[in-house]
């Protein structure tokens, strides 16, 4: 209560609530304009704790129609799915997730682990132990009899942007505005720890009335430097065959429109990131699509062959770069507002928002254009290859005990509806299916395809798709997800039922882990330990999981398919269910489609008494040479 004198009296959960409740941000529209402002927060995803239920449960009930709690199953998914909202917001909008004390908090470690790669916001509340340290050791502390000051809260540190441990209520006065600070940021973005002490969450301090005050909060968008501009300007005004690679950043710098405008006034061909996928649409005729380890052959080929590369807003990962082997003998720029990723592999960096930084780019250049040669070939090369996505996706039926693989599944799920490419939001995040997913779905909008492959978490993209679903929930978001992955992270399917998000889930059943059996067995190795029938196994064999009854159990609606006729059919069912709706479907361990002829590095042993390793050995040696280091 206020006290007259201009403060308000609030315990530190109170206010650390009220706080987030009264931060807004600017709506906008297509041209631009600002029409109104909504919640920073989009909510609080919270599993409650002897950590944190007396103090934070008790002030988010009190503020619950300001600031709405959801309750999940599992600590890890729920802030897979706080960080999913934000992703598909892209930055924008966020959510903050809080757990108890010991492990509920090491259950959001693997979640800041990913929101720290992939460069996204979400503000962790991990309850913690108490100040007083009068009941110590409390249920669930760690003990280091090195330092009475450590908690398990303190393995947050490397994971975070920002770590704060609040030991008194006026410390959220500095604390809370440098967390929003850095969520943010363009630059700084990603995960923010604030370890809330069980007892400090209930003290009482007179805070300010203005601390609380709605706040606008903005997005600074970064100008690029003249001196960075003139040098790229420079490299590309000699250059005759450049390529752009789209990554993240022209997504959550909203540089689409500019990108396609640079594309199209120079003649400047596009291939796109996992990250950067939708940024420019698949039918456009200078999108070559996927590029990298998992790209496609026509984008492969010509950055093989550019001499300038134009890299926006990428972290340039080596699924990109093809370890440095991709793109190397050409001329690195690289547009991008965290000055470390600008500058990595001796790039020309423009340190700039990249809508800005593009748009730049375009009025330095003036009327330059690439080679009509490298365009006309690039257009070739992008139309082929939408040709060959065609085919690969088409309807074709295989007479059983053979089985689809994932390529016809793709097909079969964006042919169930006409604007698939243009509502669908896709949602995967490991294993087979990220590599057949940047090459073969297609998309129209910014936003529709929803991969995380930067940690590539196995168990995200159930979980991922609640938070897509509380984003998008006018959207269908299909779920596209492997057994391995369903198995290491499920429960949110209870969680999208009870809170009336539909999800469309199809489960494509290798048996096993696939994905990785093949590259075990690239690299020389046996079949070991990865599909379920070449694992140790007890008397009754390797196991056969019915996910629909799984799923069943869990309130969705499921079914099992065995033929992609069967596929289609279900994703019209799916489609028109009124609740979330599993379907699984039984694919081909083995087969692929045919990879776009990049490198990847991994190692291989220089010891084995495997003809099959010692081969493998011999061509990794091989490989290496064309790096670019």
């Amino acid at each position: 209560m206020s006290n007259g004198c201009g403060t308000i009296r609030l315990t530190m959960a109170q206010a650390l609530v009220r706080y987030l409740a009264a931060l807004r941000v600017a709506t906008y529209d297509a041209d631009d304009r600002v029409t109104g402002d909504e919640p920073l927060f989009g909510g609080v995803f919270a599993i409650f704790g002897h950590g944190n239920v007396a103090g934070l449960g008790e002030a988010l009930f009190q503020y619950r129609e300001e600031l709405p709690t959801y309750r999940a199953h599992n600590e890890q998914a729920m802030a897979h799915a706080a960080i999913a909202y934000a992703k598909t917001n892209m930055r924008r909008r966020m959510m903050a997730v809080t757990s108890s004390i010991g492990p509920g908090a090491t259950n959001l470690l693997t979640a800041a682990a990913l929101a720290h790669v992939n460069r996204l916001p979400v503000l962790l509340l991990p309850g913690d132990i108490f100040v007083s340290r009068r009941p110590d050791p409390v249920l669930q502390q760690l003990e280091d009899f090195q330092d009475g000051s450590v908690s398990v809260n303190d393995a947050f540190k490397p994971l975070s942007r920002y770590f704060d441990r609040i030991y008194y209520p006026e410390q959220l006065l500095t604390a809370l505005p440098r967390a929003i600070q850095v969520l943010t940021d363009a630059a700084q973005c990603g995960p923010v720890t604030l370890a809330l002490p069980q007892d400090v969450q209930t003290m009482a301090y007179d805070y300010p009335l203005a601390f609380f005050k709605p706040k606008l909060v903005s997005f600074r968008a970064q100008p690029p430097a003249k001196e960075d501009l003139q040098q790229a300007l420079t490299l590309l005004k000699n250059a005759r065959q450049p390529l752009i690679v789209a990554g993240g950043g022209v997504l959550y710098g909203n540089a689409t429109e500019a990108l396609r405008k640079f594309a199209e006034k120079h003649g400047v061909p596009v291939a796109e990131t996992q990250a950067g996928k939708g940024a420019l649409s698949w039918d456009h005729p200078l999108q070559l699509g996927a590029l990298g380890v998992t790209g496609s052959p026509a984008a492969n080929a010509l950055a093989d062959h550019a001499d300038v590369v134009i890299a926006v807003g990428s972290r340039l990962q080596d699924f990109t770069t093809g370890s440095h082997s991709l793109f190397a003998q050409a001329q690195l720029i690289s547009v991008n507002v965290n000055p470390c990723d600008a500058m990595k592999w001796h790039a020309t960096g423009i340190i700039a928002d990249a809508r800005l930084g593009l748009t730049a780019l375009s009025d330095g250049l003036k009327d330059w254009r690439a080679s009509d040669a490298w365009t006309v070939e690039a257009t070739e090369q992008a139309e082929l290859w939408r040709s060959t996505v065609s085919g690969i996706t088409n309807r074709r039926e295989v007479a059983l005990p053979a089985l689809p693989y994932d390529g016809e599944v793709i097909g079969a799920v964006q042919r169930s509806s006409n604007t698939s490419p243009l509502t669908d939001i896709v949602v995967c995040a490991a294993g087979t299916l990220p590599a057949e997913l940047h090459k073969l779905w297609r998309t129209t909008t910014p936003g529709g395809y929803h991969v995380e492959y930067g940690y590539s978490c196995m168990g995200y993209e159930i979980a991922g798709g609640l938070g897509v679903k509380l984003a998008r929930p006018d959207r269908d978001v299909i779920v596209m997800i492997g057994d391995g992955s369903y198995l290491m992270m499920n429960s949110e399917i209870a969680t999208s039922v009870m809170l009336d998000k539909k999800l469309i889930i199809v489960v494509l059943d290798n048996r096993g882990y696939g994905c990785i059996n093949r590259l075990q067995q690239a690299c020389g190795g046996a079949p070991f330990n990865n599909m379920l029938e070449d694992c140790l196994q007890g008397g009754l064999g390797a196991p056969h999981i019915d996910f629909a009854m799984h799923a069943r159990a869990l309130g969705a609606l499921a079914e099992n398919v065995q033929t992609i006729a069967a596929l289609e059919a279900a994703m019209l069912r799916a489609r028109a269910a009124d609740r979330t709706y599993l379907i699984c479907i039984d694919t081909d361990a083995k087969r692929t489609t045919e990879d776009g002829g990049c490198w990847w590095e991994v190692a291989v042993p220089e010891v084995s008494s495997r003809h099959s390793v010692q081969v493998a050995r011999e061509q990794y040696e091989h490989a290496q040479l064309n790096q670019k280091l």
